[in-house]
């Protein structure tokens, strides 16, 4: 019972930054314009701050900032902000590829630079808390060119994905209507990730999980090697202490013989000559 508990609660939060992202903004929108009056600014503006808010409060909250949410929280308040002086509601729904170009271009340019920025969103999903598969990560960064290829192979998708969904996006805001864009944003972002998640798992999660899971095993195989030959080694020292030990003994009886009979044999001398 506790358990299914914990893995409903777990996957309410999940989802839960993916309701106040998606669907706060989008439902926001078409109430405030259509049910409040509001204009298509104001209505874009109020709407996005929802996920700000939760931005700012999530960093608040953990009390460390994640690169990734203080880019998006920058990108949303920039785009409000000059949203709201140019009057322009294209712009507001064009500002929202700017987190996707800002991300991506972001992405890439750590590819380039030999880290990864995906690997740190990858890794959780791979290695689920477990010691064994964190070691073998580890090992595999440090050791396997193969690796660590499929780590800049993983990044180089999401960077690429996030660019094209970018570019729809801008056409988009800029050629279809405004209460199109507002619904029809969300698809093309919803495509973007399915695309994303199914490419990049092909050409670099699938196999990266395929090698740790292989030397996570081939890990605690070593582990067991070295605990067995360390018992053995404490046996066989064992072993040979107990044999010193007995040599010692042995080598020390045919002295104290002698010396035990020492006496006895000065009386029978005596005896003998009286």
């Amino acid at each position: 019972m506790t358990t299914n508990t914990s893995k409903s609660q777990s996957k309410l939060q999940n989802v839960a930054p993916l309701l106040i992202d998606v669907a706060a903004p989008i439902g926001g929108y078409y109430l405030l314009k259509n049910g409040l009056g509001l204009s298509s600014v104001a209505a874009l503006g109020w709407s996005s701050a929802v996920p700000a808010v939760r931005t700012a409060w999530g960093a608040l909250k953990e009390r460390k900032v994640n690169g990734l949410a203080a880019l998006i929280l920058f990108v949303n308040v920039v785009g409000i902000l000059l949203s709201s002086v140019a009057g322009d509601a294209r712009l507001m729904l064009a500002k929202d590829s700017g987190v996707s170009s800002a991300i991506g271009i972001g992405i890439l340019v750590s590819v380039a630079l030999g880290k990864p920025m995906m690997s740190a969103g990858m890794k959780p999903w791979l290695v689920k808390g477990e010691a064994s598969r964190e070691a073998a990560w580890a090992r595999l960064q440090a050791r396997s060119e193969a690796f660590r290829r499929a780590e800049r192979r993983f990044s180089l998708v999401w960077g690429v994905v996030l660019l094209t969904e970018c570019v729809a996006r801008v056409v988009g805001a800029y050629t279809l209507p405004i209460d199109t864009m507002v619904w029809l944003g969300t698809v093309i972002t919803v495509v973007a990730m399915v695309l994303g998640f199914v490419v990049s798992g092909a050409l670099a999660a699938g196999p990266m999980a395929h090698m740790l899971i292989a030397e996570a095993k081939a890990g605690e195989t070593n582990d067991g090697e070295t605990k067995a030959g360390a018992a053995k080694d404490g046996a066989a020292k064992d072993g040979a202490a107990k044999d010193g030990a007995a040599k010692v003994r042995q080598a020390a009886a045919p002295v104290a013989a002698p010396v035990a009979t020492a006496p006895v044999t000065a009386v029978t001398a005596v005896a003998a000559a009286r």
